[in-house]
């Protein structure tokens, strides 16, 4: 088992001392076409494909920071019963089990295989004649998005906040990395569901993809399809109890395509003064607002429309060059590559960051402002070391793994990073 490690996180760029992360696997082929859109995929991905690509990203990850993943440590808490019997009993009344058997069934086996179990689904037993005609093939769905560990809890200072997904399908990956955080040994981390303290409306939604930690007074959140108004209301009234002067920058996010799930799809940090943008909906909308909360002394002190995301960084002192994802000649180019995640990268520290190498014209852009360029496979085999580089995208293929609707950010849950030198 690792050593313990403190959640701290006061920006998405500082280096990266811990982070969370979740191997696809069964689970992901579980999907069929008739059940893909119910799972939250457009598309169905090739295990075989996506699993290369991934052991390359997460084996850069292993070179450069300490590497947690959910299957290990959710094998670790189900070592105890009274953990075990818990989280149980919060997923069975969360899925509305109407089988009694099922909870009788999970609370039975050994942790280890539990722990796979949750992930990768329980089939159901065709032991009646209901049973037999029900045309679902598990008891117990599996869990195809978890890989994305961003989305059902996010880091913001030394809390582990925990988020409300506006997909009830979603609904148990949360309950997971709630468990972990407060009984896994590594953690035992405080936690926080801003929408189940602050949220008296049963309409805040949350999630991680959606919250972009800027500064330690400055966040960055996202509305839109899973992140709601009642969703972010909760997350100021938590900003509420911070000492000092807060702002929290929102962005309005179309509801469609589905490549706009998250703001990170959008926006991401690349370094002190870098950031990755899509540029139509971040500097060029006009339909979608950019609202500036600032928060003091416990209270909102204002709320204002501001032109975009960069001006309002610049009125906080974060002057920010943006790179384009998909390049500066084409829109075309930018909405092709920002389908397939060519905003969305993340920062093993300042200025190195990682992403898909698919989004040539992304790419190429960003060596352009200096950035070098090196394969994840060069990292993996010792043949680069991200050291020596001043400014450097890692890049992963990602051919199949952006099929899933999400990229570097999506796939990484951050716990520690050391503090950035403004």
């Amino acid at each position: 088992m690792k050593a313990p490690i403190a959640i701290d996180v006061n920006s998405e760029i500082g280096k990266l001392k811990g982070v969370i992360v979740h191997i696809p696997g069964p689970e992901v082929e579980n999907m069929t076409p008739e059940n893909a859109q119910r799972a939250l995929y457009s598309d169905i991905l090739n295990l075989a494909i996506a699993l290369p690509e991934y052991r390359n990203f997460v084996g850069v990850l292993k070179k450069y920071t300490n590497v947690f993943e959910i299957k290990e440590l959710l094998q670790d808490i189900m070592e105890n019963e009274n953990v075990k019997h818990d989280l149980i009993s919060r997923i069975c009344i969360s899925e509305k089990h109407e089988y009694r058997n099922v909870c009788d069934y999970i609370e039975a086996l050994p942790g280890k295989e539990l722990a796979a179990q949750l992930i990768e689904g329980i089939e159901m037993k065709k032991d009646n004649l209901t049973r037999f005609l029900d045309d679902e093939k598990y008891c117990l769905n599996p869990l195809p998005n978890f890989f994305f560990t961003r989305d059902a809890s996010f880091s913001m200072g030394n809390t582990a906040m925990i988020s409300t997904m506006a997909k009830n399908v979603r609904g148990r990956e949360t309950l997971i990395m709630e468990s972990i955080f407060k009984h896994h040994p590594t953690f035992k981390a405080k936690t926080l569901s801003p929408s189940s303290v602050y949220d008296e409306t049963g309409k805040g939604t949350i999630e991680g993809g959606d919250v972009l930690v800027a500064r330690d007074d400055i966040i960055l959140v996202g509305k839109g399809d899973r992140t709601s108004s009642q969703g972010i209301d909760a997350l100021i009234e938590y900003v509420k109890t911070k000492s000092g002067v807060q702002h929290i920058i929102v962005q309005e996010l179309p509801r469609t395509p589905e490549s706009f799930i998250h703001l990170d799809m959008t926006f991401t940090f690349l370094d002190k003064d870098k950031c990755m943008i899509f540029e139509p909906l971040i500097v060029n909308a006009t339909r979608h607002l950019t609202i500036h909360i600032t928060v003091d002394g416990g209270k909102v002190a204002s709320i204002k429309e501001e032109k975009n995301i960069l001006v309002a960084l610049r009125s906080l002192g974060m002057d920010l060059e943006p790179v384009l994802c998909g390049g500066r000649s084409d829109i075309r180019k930018m909405e092709r590559e920002q389908w397939q995640s060519g905003a969305n990268f993340f920062a093993i520290e300042p200025g190195k960051v990682i992403g898909y190498g698919r989004n040539v014209y992304t790419i190429e852009e960003m060596n352009k402002h200096g950035f070098e360029v090196i394969t994840a496979k060069d990292i993996v085999n010792g043949y680069k070391d991200l050291n020596d580089y001043k400014k450097a995208v890692v890049t992963i293929k990602g051919n199949e793994l952006s099929r899933g609707g999400g990229g570097a950010r999506c796939m990484t849950m951050p716990v520690n990073r050391d503090k950035v030198d403004w």
